[in-house]
């Protein structure tokens, strides 16, 4: 069984327009409402592609409601910590004429002692079931920056870490099996512009001697780079029509993670992953990806030495 934990998730809202006027009333043409977030996107992706997963998530309120009612719906395996704060709501809004795609966040609300304690005492109850684990999202007010770095060294299976900031550089010395931020993350977690291709090189060898085993630096619909123990690569990704590239990061970690816990190579675990972030920008709502097309597109992705 693959893991998706994450303390950040959201319903969100997608209002589709054909031509956005900033500062005039506006009107949707398409207005939809879906579970979201990092955690529940990667879970959401994982069941897509198959075989057992479980997702782990803080909810609360009648947006929780809605998460849950559409996971009972879907048939994806959870388990939740009822919360008193609402879980968020955040927005997409698509430009259809401009193909520009606008996202309004709202931050997480907190999550109490108790509450961080009980999905704690999740968690390791649900540890010895998984085979891999992928922890997703940042983390509430309140919820130590080493929050991450606990859940690491609990697991006994590779984990696939995608955060940034303090908490990702507190988890490094625990060794994740993989970590992936995007270009602009990886820069700001570093504290400094990662604008060339040895600045970048630069880059990911200070976070392997740091800790991370394998690392995956995407770029939106650039070329990502990935590195490990054989090398430094670089994956040029698949030719899609963009829907909505909300998720698509989410889908790259679920796709990456399903493909090694199946014994594929990282290199095609990372061909895997990427397929379905292109997947998920082809389709309106966040990782609900169809996994023939993926594993159809990840034929579709090149690699060479960066």
């Amino acid at each position: 069984m693959i893991v998706a934990a994450g303390l950040t998730p959201a319903l969100q809202q997608i209002l589709k327009f054909e031509r956005l006027a900033p500062g005039q009333v506006n009107r949707a043409s398409e207005a939809h409402l879906c579970a979201s977030g990092k955690v529940l996107n990667v879970g959401l992706a994982l069941h897509r592609l198959g075989g057992p997963s479980l997702t782990l998530a803080v909810i609360g309120g009648s947006t929780g409601k809605s998460i849950d009612e559409e996971f009972d719906a879907l048939g994806v395996e959870h388990r939740w910590i009822w919360t008193g704060t609402r879980t968020r709501m955040c927005t997409t809004i698509l430009d259809r004429e401009a193909s520009v795609t606008t996202e309004l966040v709202e931050n997480a609300g907190p999550v109490t002692s108790e509450e961080l304690k009980e999905f704690t005492r999740c968690y390791t109850e649900i540890l010895p079931r998984a085979r891999m684990v992928v922890l997703s999202g940042s983390l509430p007010a309140g919820v130590p920056k080493t929050y991450y770095r606990d859940l690491v060294s609990a697991a006994r299976v590779p984990v696939v870490l995608d955060a940034s900031g303090k908490e990702l550089l507190e988890a490094l010395p625990m060794k994740p099996f993989c970590i992936k931020p995007n270009r602009e993350e990886f820069g700001r977690t570093l504290g400094r512009p990662l604008h060339t291709s040895s600045e970048l090189a630069s880059a990911i060898k200070e976070v392997h001697e740091m800790g991370a085993k394998h690392v995956l630096v995407s770029n939106g619909a650039e070329a990502l780079w990935a590195s490990g123990p054989d090398g430094l690569f670089e994956f040029s990704p698949a030719k899609v029509r963009t829907v909505n590239p909300i998720g698509s990061g989410d889908c790259l970690a679920a796709g990456f993670a399903w493909g090694v816990s199946n014994g594929m190579s990282v290199h095609d675990a990372v061909c895997l992953g990427m397929a379905a972030a292109a997947e998920n920008a082809s389709v309106l709502l966040p990782a609900r990806i169809d996994p023939q097309l993926v594993r159809q597109r990840s034929r579709e992705i090149g690699v060479g030495p960066a």
